[in-house]
């Protein structure tokens, strides 16, 4: 690596003689791999709890004599104590560490599941939901922060996908714990499916207290470099000059700092023309990955197999199990889509696809003959199609879109808007579906699909391979508003000379690249979203 640690960046947050070709010769160490797979565990578990419930929720529901109103809300409050768990989190994992937040999120997994399993009314079932939810928000929040901080930036965005990946085979588990229980009486049954989501968590506190190391940005946030140099040795190749990448943590610490102060909720409250269009993409977007009613229908996939005429448990646990293993597979072939063909490709095609197949799904319920092959068939392409494109891609643009100046803030409200259309779509579900007829339902749900294609084919820049300069003077060109430019100037100006480890300044060389490229950036959008620039401006 380069003597000067003062190192320009990319938008994936990569140092430059860590990116391109010499990035290639970086591999992923060993230890590195471990990490990310004890972490990316934690997700099992809100996947676990997907799974479970699906297959879990009909049993229950006559187990306790429950209304379909009382399982909608079971089902949906998930989300509400998630997003108690997460804002909570933040606290709890800058302050104490990330490894304290996992063993935290894992507890609250085993507490909750111990309480579901014993519930003996709707109360207690209720209570245990609502620490199985702060583990979630928990899980949900520590996961991707901790993979991305323990991993060379030159693959950071391959682990990180690793916590998506997790999730999918907790899902692929709980379905699974369906089948294996099948043959047992129903009062009993759910018990036990409860009671093995109790398993992973263990393993997750085990490995955050004896096999991970404490997050290297964690420490040097709490001036505990030389322990983040240890940790960084495990994590790049031997020889490596990690005193270069503990400077640069302390630059993005300080960066985020600038930004944090540069910017506060009245840009996001009352946001000028170009930010108010970065926010309608980036928010938008994680609304529509829960509009097109992914949770929901997951959750209520047995509900939706019985209604179209597969009355057999172990059919229902069975079919469950093989539309698990075709979401998990598509997950697996996106994340290497989304760099190759670019981001709107991948969204037209899963959105349309989805749309076609819940019209698909409709036909199942349509006459007095219900076809249970419409049904598994439509479901089966629904959720390929999903993992196709708006399932990582929504959290993806996202963080592609938004400013440095409203980055943090930006994310916490796309992530809240998700998660509460996840739990309205969820809460309503049952409910919904009987009062339109299923079949009204699910082509409903089709044209929403529809409309959100459209949506993203006005709204959606491409984002492949953009800078984030690029994609501030990108939004600042369709709104006539160059106070979004402005104001990261000013928030720059205030970082061109850091001071260097030692005393001393720095040479600005991220400074002085960072002038001609905002120089040069585009005077309007590539050729590629020039329709988007037509029908916006």
């Amino acid at each position: 690596p380069p003597s000067n640690p003062h190192i320009a960046q990319t938008h994936e947050g990569e140092h430059r003689f860590d990116h391109g070709d010499i990035a290639s010769s970086l591999k992923i160490t060993r230890s590195t791999k471990i990490y990310a797979l004890c972490a990316a565990l934690n997700s099992c578990n809100l996947g676990y709890d997907i799974g479970v419930n699906t297959g879990a929720g009909p049993l229950l529901q006559t187990s306790l004599g429950l209304t379909d109103m009382q399982v909608e809300i079971f089902m949906g409050s998930l989300n509400l104590f998630a997003m108690a768990g997460a804002l909570t989190s933040n606290w709890i994992s800058d302050r104490l560490g990330r490894r304290w937040a996992f063993r935290i999120a894992a507890m609250g997994f085993i507490f909750g599941t111990v309480i579901q399993s014993g519930a003996g009314g709707y109360a207690s079932l209720m209570l245990g939901r609502s620490f199985v939810g702060l583990g979630v928000g928990f899980g949900l929040a520590v996961d991707p922060v901790y993979i991305g901080e323990i991993s060379q930036a030159a693959h950071r965005g391959q682990l990180v996908t690793w916590s998506e990946i997790a999730t999918n085979v907790g899902i692929l588990l709980g379905f699974s714990s369906g089948l294996i229980f099948s043959s047992v009486d129903e009062d009993v049954a759910w018990r036990l499916m409860f009671s093995m989501g109790a398993v992973l968590p263990c393993f997750v506190i085990y490995f955050s207290t004896f096999v991970m190391p404490e997050s290297p940005r964690w420490l040097v946030s709490k001036d505990r470099d030389a322990e983040a140099k240890e940790v960084l040795k495990m994590v790049y190749p031997d020889g490596y000059d990690v005193g270069v990448i503990v400077h640069q943590i302390k630059e993005g610490i300080e960066k985020e700092s600038i930004a944090e102060h540069a910017a506060g909720w009245d840009v996001i409250l009352f946001p000028s023309p170009a930010f108010k269009r970065m926010l309608l993409v980036g928010v938008g977007t994680a609304i529509a990955q829960q509009a097109v009613g992914i949770d929901a229908i997951q959750y209520f996939l047995v509900y939706i197999l019985d209604e179209s005429g597969i009355k057999s448990r172990g059919a229902q646990m069975g079919i469950l199990i093989a539309l698990g293993a075709v979401k998990l597979v598509v997950i697996v072939l996106a994340g290497h889509l989304f760099d190759r063909r670019g981001r709107r490709p991948l969204f037209f095609v899963s959105l349309l696809g989805m749309s076609v197949s819940l019209l698909l799904v409709s036909f199942a319920f349509v006459g007095s003959a219900n076809s249970g092959g419409f049904a598994v068939f439509g479901l089966a392409l629904y959720l390929a199609f999903f993992s196709l494109g708006m399932g990582p891609g929504a959290w993806l643009v996202p963080s592609e879109v938004f400013s440095t100046l409203i980055r943090s803030k930006a994310m916490s409200v796309a992530t809240f808007m998700n998660r509460v259309t996840a739990t309205i779509m969820s809460s309503t579900f049952l409910t919904v579906a009987n009062a339109m007829s299923w079949s009204g339902f699910f082509i409903m749900m089709s044209i929403v699909c529809l409309v959100i294609l459209v949506w993203v084919y006005v709204y959606l820049p491409e984002t492949k391979g953009r800078a984030l300069e690029d994609m501030s003077q990108y939004f600042a060109e369709i709104t006539g508003d160059r106070s979004i430019l402005e104001a990261e100037e000013r928030m720059y100006r205030n970082d061109d000379l850091p001071a260097a480890p030692g005393g001393g300044s720095v040479p600005a060389v991220e400074s002085t690249a960072r002038a001609p490229q905002r120089a040069m950036a585009a005077e309007k959008p590539p050729p590629e979203d020039a329709h988007v620039v037509g029908t916006m401006a």
